[in-house]
């Protein structure tokens, strides 16, 4: 009589099966988890908030409304509040980043986002804050490593290899210039300007749009496009 065996191949392959679907499942929560963290209510497909956030500091007086509620809006693209690309201009508020928040467990982002500070208790499923405390804890990117903070540029990048990835993944819709769609700035322009939003959408994707995100592939992917879309026109 034959018996049940799994031979060692076999479970190798079962193995890696298994991890290519946690990796999946991983990286798709962090795109969306940093979605969540730019807009929040756009990804959940809610009314954007139409007061200004109780949180929000009343030195700043730049910015009101459905802005206020946006982590980003305080915590910073590059995560780092008022020490990083939000220590000064319209964004200011002195509001601490996010960064010592990597590797910390989620339960504890996910107490912040619900308490009374934040106040979004109730506001998103128990998904959306698992998929945001994901990106918060598990998805950073140190920014200083792909873009020099004094001229803003790519550090590292490859701009032909990132205009192979842009006008084969990303033209159909922005065109070869960047300069699509037309209700957006030229993304040659926009990658000079505030090149740590344009890495965290080219790796996430931009909420309620059909955007591919690149957070599957390495990090390098992102900075070679970052490269070649400061290659593009400004304006």
């Amino acid at each position: 009589m034959l018996k049940p065996m799994i031979t060692g191949s076999f479970s190798l392959l079962l193995i890696l099966l298994m991890s290519g679907s946690v990796f999946a499942e991983q990286a798709s929560s962090l795109a969306r988890g940093g979605q969540l963290y730019d807009k929040w209510f756009k990804v959940i497909g809610v009314d954007k908030p139409t007061d200004t956030h109780p949180a929000w500091p009343a030195s700043n007086t730049k910015k009101k409304g459905d802005a206020t509620h946006r982590c980003k809006s305080c915590h910073g693209w590059d995560l780092m509040g008022k020490d990083g690309a939000y220590a000064s201009g319209s964004y200011k508020t002195g509001i601490p980043g996010l960064r010592h928040l990597q590797g910390a467990p989620k339960s504890k982002v996910i107490a912040a986002m619900k308490d009374s500070t934040h106040g979004y208790s109730g506001k998103m499923s128990d998904a959306d804050f698992s998929d945001l405390a994901n990106f918060v804890v598990n998805g950073q990117v140190d920014m200083d490593k792909i873009i020099d903070r004094q001229s803003k540029g790519a550090v590292g990048g490859n701009k032909n290899r990132g205009a192979a990835y842009f006008n084969t993944l990303c033209a159909n819709c922005h065109d070869k210039s960047g300069k699509e769609p037309k209700n957006m700035p030229a993304l040659g322009g926009l990658s000079w300007k505030n090149p740590w939003e344009v890495v965290q959408k080219i790796m996430n994707g931009q909420p309620g749009e059909d955007m591919p995100a690149m957070r599957a592939f390495n990090v390098q992917v992102t900075v070679d496009i970052l490269s070649h879309l400061q290659t593009l026109p400004k304006e």
